[in-house]
């Protein structure tokens, strides 16, 4: 199965006109039923990777693990396969590949059975240099089994020279450069990371006796545990049965949290870096407001789902109604394998659907997140335009895409982000609007608590942005860029019971 066939099945046919999520992580120490609520934190999780998903589980004895192509609730849906993943430790991922071809080899977390046992690891992010340590590697002899990044990490804990697995990760992780939040368990433990800039979010939270690492706050409620803090930029926490260890494998440096988080990524009821992801999201439709009103105006429309919590920010700020002018179909996408042609080209209509008492004769403020390649956003301002409006001005909540994202973000080539090659009043004419206007980086700061940019040392990661790179980007600069069985691995076991 293909890339283009996975998508198919696990997300709708026309979403690639949004960046894609990265990655979910979840990890949990010290519960019985530690792979049940792994597979309910995924679940949680779930708009971070729709592409697969993944849970090694571990007894104290040996690893047990199950990987599937498609969505949590597929995966992980059944009891025989929960009640399979045995133990007290479990770690789990939801995929959607930023580096490595969609497929069940590159499906995390990922098994190695290393000199001192069985070890397991789940990413979010992505390593800006895992091609040249791969090619490295492969030319001393490694053999690697994924064409994912995060494998790189595993060869370099097998060949260090420490003798435990938190010196040997700690080994490891200062070979890489990248974002990058990861879990994993060995030994009886449970390890958490993020890198130095922490551009990829962690959380901790405590249920019980039990800790938990996971990507957002969101997966902590479903389960009903306490949020703790988050994981602090460059820190390694161990957690095993004495409790819990903080660690600093780094040398300090500043902080470039992913901005992108507040505006899209993020689940709108999770807490990230202190903050409510759902009031950030109103704080910059009010700061869009200010800066970018729209005479006359009718209505604020929100671009659903993502859309809704900026245009009730945008709403409050201008006293203008807001309304839902447009109704989202919840139940398409997923099941819809195969759309022929025809149905393809009704295209945006099979997700989104104008409510047109809400649009006739009215002048329509359309709010959206984010505009990538366009094409979603011509469609639906052709629709609500169909409805009878009067007129119709699009207002974006995040400033122009106009770079590649390589911290762990789907984007598209630079080159297919309109916003590269033109201006606004161009993409105005392509869409179709009346106007259109993005949130200043200032107003995006501003908005999540700054004063504004410093531009000597930003605050958060933009790149996506301002092209302004926190991590270097060594593999670009180069050019680099079954059945049921059980397999004897020296001194633990991993049971695999992927059908």
């Amino acid at each position: 199965m293909n890339r283009e066939e996975i998508m198919m099945r696990t997300s709708h046919p026309f979403d690639d006109d949004k960046l894609h999520e990265e990655c979910g992580v979840f990890g949990i120490f010290g519960h019985p039923e530690s792979a049940a609520m792994t597979a309910l934190g995924l679940h949680a999780l779930q708009h971070r990777g729709q592409e697969a998903a993944g849970i090694v589980s571990y007894d104290g004895a040996d690893f047990y693990a199950h990987k599937a192509m498609g969505l949590v609730d597929s995966t992980f849906s059944k009891h025989k396969v929960i009640s399979k993943l045995k133990g007290h430790a479990a770690i789990g991922h939801n995929r959607y590949s930023t580096t490595g071809e969609a497929s069940l080899r590159n499906v995390q977390p990922i098994y190695a059975d290393l000199a001192l046992g069985g070890f397991a690891v789940a990413h979010n992010g992505n390593l800006t240099n895992a091609a040249a340590i791969r090619e490295d590697l492969v030319n001393k002899g490694s053999l690697f089994q994924s064409s994912s990044d995060t494998e790189v990490i595993v060869h370099l804990m097998a060949v260090s020279t420490k003798t435990d697995a938190i010196e040997k990760l700690k080994s490891a992780v200062n070979e890489i450069i990248g974002a990058y939040s990861l879990v994993a368990v060995t030994d009886d433990m449970l390890i958490g990371l993020r890198d130095p800039f922490g551009i990829r979010p962690l959380v901790l939270g405590k249920m019980g006796g039990a800790y938990i690492l996971a990507s957002e706050t969101c997966a902590l409620d479903i389960i009903g545990a306490d949020f703790v803090r988050d994981i602090e930029p460059g820190e390694m926490v161990v957690i095993d049965k004495k409790g819990l260890r903080s660690l600093q494998p780094f040398k300090s440096t500043h902080k470039r949290f992913c901005i992108f988080e507040y505006v899209y990524f993020a689940r709108p009821d999770s807490f990230m870096e202190g903050h409510s992801v759902y009031e950030m999201r109103k704080n910059i439709g009010a700061v869009l407001a200010k800066e970018s009103p729209v005479k006359n105006a009718d209505v604020i429309v929100p671009v659903p789902d993502s859309g809704t919590p900026s245009a009730i920010g945008y709403s409050q700020a201008s006293g203008v109604p807001f309304e839902l002018g447009i109704i989202r179909n919840h139940y398409v996408g997923r099941t819809f394998i195969e759309p022929t042609q025809q149905i393809r080209n009704l295209g945006v209509k099979l997700k989104h659907n104008a409510n047109k008492a809400y649009l006739k004769d009215k002048v329509v403020v359309l709010v959206d997140d984010s505009i990538v390649r366009g094409t979603t956003s011509k469609k639906i301002v052709e629709m609500v335009k169909a409805a009878g409006a009067k007129e119709v001005h699009m207002r974006i909540s995040s400033p122009p895409t106009a770079h590649s994202c390589f911290y762990g973000i789907d984007t598209p080539s630079q080159e297919e982000l309109v916003a590269h090659a033109h201006n606004n009043d161009e993409i105005a004419k392509m869409i179709g609007v009346d106007s259109l206007a993005y949130i200043s980086v200032d107003g995006l700061y501003q908005a999540v608590g700054e004063k504004g940019r410093n531009n000597d040392k930003p605050q958060y990661c933009d790149a996506c942005f301002t092209g302004d790179y926190a991590v270097e980007l060594v593999d670009k600069i180069a050019g680099c860029s079954s059945s049921k069985k059980k397999v004897s691995l020296g001194a633990k076991m991993l049971v695999s019971i992927d059908d």
